[in-house]
């Protein structure tokens, strides 16, 4: 007779050891690992030049990702906050759909296989969406139905889980404030090399905005048959491949979680962020639970006239007896310019050098290239809803 959840985790754990002996290998040594740059947060705080750092990280041959370590509070908000994504995800069918908001292209609140991603709905993850740092953006209802992914208010599930709230919003905006400091150094290593680029431009975006949106993530666990069917070849099997539209992406590390609601080891090494390379290759990006990562998006590199430069990346799931019953959760925060910004480059250069990086070349297919999505002369909330309807 089995009495708890915790007992019946016992049990499965017990499976899943005798099963591994049988279970057939996943290999992923084709697929380099690679760790991130890395800064540390004094040297932001500090002013540092680290130029040298943004243009190997951020620039046309970089991963489009960097990491910062010694963030004060990470951990303890970290903690406080991915729990919250298993636990809204664990609520019945019937109350998660209250907090859905269709109108917003599911840009706010629940969302769960409303996106395309290469072709087919993207059922193997649930999101929840909230403006970290202002519930009501406006209350001009023109706007709102001309901008609704940004302008509408947020919802939150306060009813069923009252502590959603608080913990969702404190990890979101300390991202934030990091990604903040993030963009003070792009804006440096791009002034000194574009005098028509506006001072201050992408720091100023991130303080100033009020159109940031956070989204927890939670990755459904894989029944024992999806795990033992895992191709080595779908490195996108959680997140289809993506870039990012806004400016710059802040993110946790992620938490695996297993079914009795326990914070467990990542069940599968092969798990995790992929990013495909300039020469057309794809690495696993692999970093600690105790940093913050940001990546830069398309805004940023149509505003650097790509000398910064987005990356197409995508979620491969877990695989193996390990797997089953244990879900991914983790928390980006998309930092990104109001709905009227300009998306502009700077008079040095043309719009080729912002189209390059993201154009179908160097794009997985399924990806909508950005030549299709943005001219010069549209705003960001134009861009916004140029790119969602193509994932939509």
């Amino acid at each position: 007779c089995i009495s708890s959840s915790q007992s019946v985790m016992r049990c499965v754990r017990s499976v899943q050891r005798s099963w591994q002996k049988f279970a057939p290998k996943r290999s992923f040594s084709s697929v380099a690992q690679v760790e991130p740059v890395v800064i540390e947060y004094e040297d932001l705080l500090n002013g540092k030049n680290l130029d040298v750092e943004i243009e190997k990280g951020f620039g046309f041959e970089g991963l489009g990702l960097i990491t910062v370590r010694n963030v004060p509070q990470v951990k303890e908000y970290r903690q406080a906050c991915l729990p919250l994504a298993h636990e809204f995800a664990q609520l019945p069918e019937e109350t998660k759909v209250l907090y859905e908001r269709e109108e917003t292209f599911y840009s706010f609140g629940w969302s769960h296989g409303k996106e395309i991603f290469e072709g087919r709905p993207d059922l193997a993850k649930g999101s929840y969406y909230a403006n970290p740092e202002h519930d009501v953006v406006t209350k001009d209802q023109t706007l709102i139905k001309q901008f609704p992914s940004y302008c509408s208010p947020n919802v939150w599930p306060d009813q069923h889980l009252p502590h959603f709230r608080d913990g969702f919003r404190a990890m979101a905006q300390l991202i934030v404030s990091v990604g903040a400091l993030v963009g003070q150094s792009c804006d440096r290593f791009l002034e000194a090399r574009l005098p028509s680029y506006p001072a201050q431009r992408l720091s100023n975006i991130i303080t100033q905005s009020r159109c940031h949106k956070a989204r927890l993530l939670h990755y459904f666990p894989l029944n024992e048959e999806q795990a033992l069917k895992a191709s080595d070849s779908n490195m996108s099997s959680w997140c289809g491949w993506h870039n990012d539209h806004g400016s710059l992406t802040g993110l946790t590390s992620n938490m695996y979680i297993d079914q009795a609601g326990e914070a467990v080891p990542s069940p599968d090494p092969a798990a995790g962020l992929y990013i495909k390379t300039r020469h057309g290759g794809v690495v696993q990006a692999k970093y600690s639970p105790d940093v913050l990562a940001f990546q830069i998006g398309e805004a940023a590199q149509i505003h650097s006239g790509g000398l910064l430069q987005a990356t197409p990346h995508a979620v491969r799931g877990a695989a193996g007896p390990g797997a089953v019953g244990v879900s991914r959760n983790t928390l980006a925060v998309f930092m990104q310019p109001m709905f009227t910004e300009l998306m502009n480059i700077p008079t040095e250069r043309k719009a080729e050098d912002a189209e390059k990086g993201s154009s179908q070349k160097f794009l997985p297919p399924g990806m909508p290239p950005l030549d299709v999505r943005w001219t010069p002369d549209i705003d960001f909330g134009t861009f916004t809803n140029q790119t969602i309807s193509k994932y939509h």
